[in-house]
């Protein structure tokens, strides 16, 4: 049962035995055309400003640490993620945010590039860190140890929250789908009332988490400068 329910997370296919669907990452191009208009549509400014709100917060968050451009790889990374948790919502589109190969992809290269330019340019800021402010001498080992072990699994956490939600609201409305067969009409009216609420309530997830991904990321980066 539980084989062949996490079955839809499945990246493998029948053609040539070719993880195909994984080209459904790269759907999100499809909306790059809109940008080359001569004259900007509705959908330009709204991404537009949208995209503007997250510069401005981003420069905020990295304070003196801002130069220009260093916003640039936290929005491409929104936008990423974003197209393709809203994808994966449509019926027979592959989810590839669900899958831990492509979200450790993601979080792992992002960390440890700030990790090491961390320690390399400024390790003297990388030791205090480990250490907050008013720490008792006592407990100062202590404190490294929790710091060291807390950054060490921060890529995993980053990973794996992305992971869990996409998966925990697909598996929700994939259970939810399957008991409709021998249900009376109106438990099926009311089951399919209850599917439209999970699929807003997963379109919220959805721009939540890239947002979650996105906020963090850029904090992390914060802390190494």
């Amino acid at each position: 049962m539980m084989s062949n329910l996490f079955s839809i997370f499945d990246p493998s296919t029948n053609l040539l035995n070719i993880p195909i669907n994984w080209i459904s990452t790269f759907l999100g191009l499809m909306f790059i055309p809109y940008y080359f208009w001569l004259i900007p549509n509705r959908h330009f400014f709204f991404w537009n400003f949208i995209l503007n709100k997250l510069h401005n917060e981003f420069k905020t968050l990295l304070k003196n640490k801002y130069f220009n451009g260093s916003t640039l790889i936290f929005i491409s990374l929104f936008s990423f993620i974003l197209f393709n948790n809203f994808l994966g919502l449509f019926p027979y589109i592959f989810t590839s945010t669900s899958h831990l190969t492509l979200t450790l992809s993601i979080s792992l290269p992002l960390w440890l590039s700030f990790m090491l330019y961390g320690w390399i340019n400024n390790y003297q800021h990388m030791f205090i860190h480990m250490i907050p402010q008013g720490t008792p001498p006592i407990l100062m080992p202590f404190m490294v140890l929790i710091e060291t072990i807390s950054n060490i699994i921060r890529p995993g956490t980053l990973a794996v929250r992305l992971t869990a939600n996409m998966i925990a609201g697909h598996l929700l409305m994939t259970l939810l789908s399957s008991t409709s067969t021998n249900l009376p009409t109106y438990l099926i009216m009311m089951l399919i009332m209850i599917q439209i609420l999970l699929l807003i309530l997963e379109s919220a997830v959805a721009i939540i988490q890239s947002y979650v991904i996105a906020i963090l990321s850029t904090l992390y980066s914060s802390e190494v400068n």
